[in-house]
C-alpha cells in the first residue's frame, strides 16, 4: 500500500473533500498562500542555526507515512518536532492561543514518524504561528495516537472509493482553499438553494467568487508551413525558413495550435506537459485533427463519467437542456440582429416565429433522437435566416446561401466552419484541462474525427463565439473578397491572410466579458468554457443544476 503523505493528513483534517481533490484525484493548484508558505521555509532554513534546525525527509512503516520536517530540536534531552505556519493560531472559548484542527494533526504524526525513527519517545510537537509569533505545544499521548489512527483508516477509505466526498458546510474554508477554483463548493451551494429557473432569471443573491480569474495567457498560432517550434531555456522558440526566429516566454502561453505542416518538438512538448499548455493541431484547410495531452485526469473522474453517460435518462436531460440553450442561443441573436439591421425582414420574422413554436416540443422531447428532429429544424430556420442579416453594403460575395459544411461553398460558410473549428479547439482543451473524457459524450454519436463531448458543448458557444462576430465583421466589411479567401470550383477556404485576420477576431471575442444570468460572475468567454465543463460533471455528483443555464442577452 502507498504510503501517505503527513502534508495529506492536513488537507484530511481541513476538509475530506481537499484531500481526496488532491490525493485521489491528484489535482494540486498552487496559489499564492501555498508560495508564501515555501518563501517562508527558505527564510528560515537559511536563518537558523545548523545544529538546532534539521528539515529531512522521514518514513513510518508502522503508520503508513511519509513526510518531511520542518524542524526538530532538543530540548532538556528532549526532541521535539517544530512545524511553522505563516497565519495566525486559532483561539479557545478562553482567549488561549491553540493549534487548528489540521495543524495539530500535522504535527502529531511527525511526532510519530520522529519517534519511531529515533526510538526516543517524543512528548510533544510544537507550531508556531509567524503572523501572531504565538508557539502552541501539541501533546503526544494516547489521545494524539488514537486521533492519528482514525486520520490514517478514514484516509484509506476515501482512497478505496470512487465517490467524491460532499462540498464542507463550512463555508469559511473555502474562501482560504487553493483547491476552490476546480471544487466550485459556492456553485455546488447555489444549485441546493435555488429551483434553478430554465430561463436564466438572476439568482437570489451571487455566490461568492471562488472561480479563477481569467487567464491572462495567450494562445500560439503557428501558421507558417513548415515553422518548427522549439524549447530554448525557459521560452518557445519558432523559426521558420527564410524568417527570423521567435522567441515566447513560457508563462505566456496557454495553448500551441499548429496549422497546416507546423512541427513541434520533443522537448517543446515535455515543457507544455510540465506547465499544462495545451498542444493541438488544424488542417491548412481549417479542420480540427486532435489535441495532445498529457494524461490529465484521474481514473475515479472518469470512471464517474462513463458511469453517468451510460444512463440513458441522464443523458436525454442533459441533452434537452443543451439543445434548448443553443436554440435560445440563436433566437436571441436573430431578434437582437434583425433590430440592428433595422429593418423587419419577412424570412427572419418567419424564422423566428417557426423556432418559437419549436421550443416547447424540443423541452419536452422524449428521446434523443427526436430531439435531434427539433433541433435540425430550429437551425434550418435559423440557418434560412442568417443571409437576411447581412447589410447590402457588405456585398453579395459574403451573404451566405444557407449552411454548407463539407465543403463551404461560399465566403461566409468559410468563416463559419474556420471558426467552429477554433471553437471546436478550445472546448476540447477545456474538458482536458478539467480532466474529463472527452470521447464520450451524451448527445452527439461517435462518427467522424471529432470528440462527441466536445461537440455537445460547443453547442453553447457557437452563436456568441463564431456566429455573431462573423455576421458582424462582414457588415463592418472586414474582410476582402479576393485576398482573405481561395476558391477552388464550387469549394472556398480562407486564404492565410484570411486566418490571420480570423483568428484576430476570435482572439478578442474570447477574451470579452460576459456575466452569467444564474451564478452572476462576469467571465470571459475563454474562461466560461472551463466553467461549464465543471458545472456538466458536477450534474453526475449530486451537485447538478447550473449546466446550461447560459442565455445570451
Amino acid at each position: 500500500m502507498t504510503a501517505l503523505r503527513v502534508h495529506s493528513l492536513h488537507a484530511l483534517a481541513y476538509c475530506e473533500r481537499l484531500f481526496y481533490l488532491e490525493e485521489v484525484e491528484n489535482m494540486r493548484v498552487a496559489d499564492a498562500a501555498v508560495y508564501a508558505g515555501r518563501r517562508l521555509h527558505v527564510e528560515l532554513e537559511r536563518a537558523e542555526d545548523e545544529e538546532e534546525w534539521l528539515t529531512f525527509n522521514l518514513a513510518s512503516e508502522q503508520w503508513g507515512l511519509v513526510g518531511r520536517i520542518d524542524c526538530v530540536r532538543r530540548r532538556d534531552g528532549v526532541i521535539v518536532p517544530y512545524e511553522h505556519k505563516r497565519g495566525r493560531s486559532a483561539r479557545s472559548r478562553a482567549g488561549e492561543a491553540e493549534a487548528w484542527a489540521s495543524d495539530r494533526l500535522q504535527v502529531i504524526a511527525y511526532a510519530a514518524l520522529v519517534e519511531e525513527h529515533t526510538g526516543r519517545t517524543v512528548p510533544e510537537g510544537r507550531v508556531r504561528y509567524h503572523a501572531d509569533n504565538v508557539l502552541v505545544h501539541v501533546p503526544y499521548d494516547e489521545q494524539a495516537r488514537a486521533d492519528l489512527a482514525r486520520a490514517i483508516a478514514r484516509a484509506r477509505e476515501l482512497q478505496a472509493s470512487v465517490e467524491r466526498p460532499p462540498v464542507t458546510t463550512n463555508e469559511r474554508l473555502c474562501v482560504r482553499c487553493s483547491l476552490a477554483p476546480v471544487c466550485l463548493p459556492e456553485e455546488a451551494r447555489l444549485a441546493e438553494r435555488l429551483d434553478v429557473p430554465a430561463q436564466g432569471e438572476s439568482p437570489v443573491r451571487a455566490t461568492l467568487r471562488l472561480f479563477p480569474a481569467d487567464d491572462d495567457r495567450r494562445t500560439l498560432h503557428v501558421l507558417t508551413q513548415g515553422a518548427r517550434v522549439g524549447r530554448k531555456g525557459d521560452r518557445f522558440e519558432i523559426t521558420a525558413r527564410d524568417e527570423p526566429p521567435q522567441l515566447h516566454p513560457v508563462h505566456e502561453i496557454g495553448q500551441i495550435v499548429l496549422h497546416g505542416f507546423a512541427q513541434i518538438t520533443t522537448q517543446a512538448l515535455r515543457l507544455c506537459a510540465e506547465q499544462e499548455i495545451g498542444v493541438h493541431w488544424l488542417t491548412g484547410g481549417g479542420r480540427y485533427t486532435g489535441a495532445w495531452s498529457a494524461g490529465v485526469g484521474s481514473v475515479q473522474r472518469r470512471i464517474r463519467q462513463y458511469r453517468a453517460l451510460t444512463d440513458a435518462e441522464l443523458c436525454l436531460r442533459l441533452a434537452r437542456r443543451l439543445a434548448e440553450a443553443r436554440a435560445r442561443g440563436q433566437l436571441s441573436f436573430l431578434l437582437r440582429a434583425s433590430r440592428e439591421v433595422g429593418r423587419a425582414v419577412p424570412a427572419v420574422k418567419d424564422a423566428i416565429s417557426g423556432m418559437r413554436k419549436l421550443l416547447s416540443p424540443l423541452a419536452r422531447a422524449d428521446s434523443i433522437d427526436s430531439l435531434r428532429g427539433y433541433e435540425g429544424s430550429i437551425g434550418a430556420y435559423y440557418f434560412s435566416a442568417l443571409p437576411h442579416l447581412v447589410v447590402p453594403e457588405a456585398g453579395e460575395a459574403m451573404r451566405p446561401e444557407g449552411r454548407s459544411r463539407r465543403p463551404p461553398r461560399d465566403r461566409c460558410n468559410a468563416l463559419l466552419s474556420y471558426g467552429y473549428a477554433l471553437l471546436l479547439k478550445d472546448v476540447t482543451n477545456a474538458i482536458l484541462t478539467v480532466g474529463l473524457d472527452p470521447c464520450l459524450g451524451f448527445y452527439h454519436q461517435p462518427r467522424s474525427q471529432a470528440h462527441p463531448l466536445a461537440l455537445d458543448l460547443m453547442e453553447l458557444f457557437r452563436v456568441p463565439l463564431v456566429d455573431l462576430p462573423v455576421i458582424a465583421s462582414i457588415n463592418r466589411r472586414q474582410w476582402d473578397e479576393d485576398s482573405d479567401f481561395q476558391i477552388a470550383g464550387q469549394q472556398v477556404w480562407l486564404s492565410e491572410t484570411g486566418r490571420k485576420r480570423f483568428i484576430g477576431i476570435y482572439e478578442r471575442r474570447k477574451a470579452d466579458q460576459w456575466k452569467h444570468p444564474v451564478i452572476g460572475h462576469s467571465l470571459t468567454y475563454a474562461r466560461l468554457m472551463e466553467l461549464e465543463v465543471r458545472l456538466l460533471e458536477k450534474e453526475w455528483m449530486g451537485e447538478g443544476g447550473l449546466f446550461a443555464r447560459m442565455r445570451m442577452r
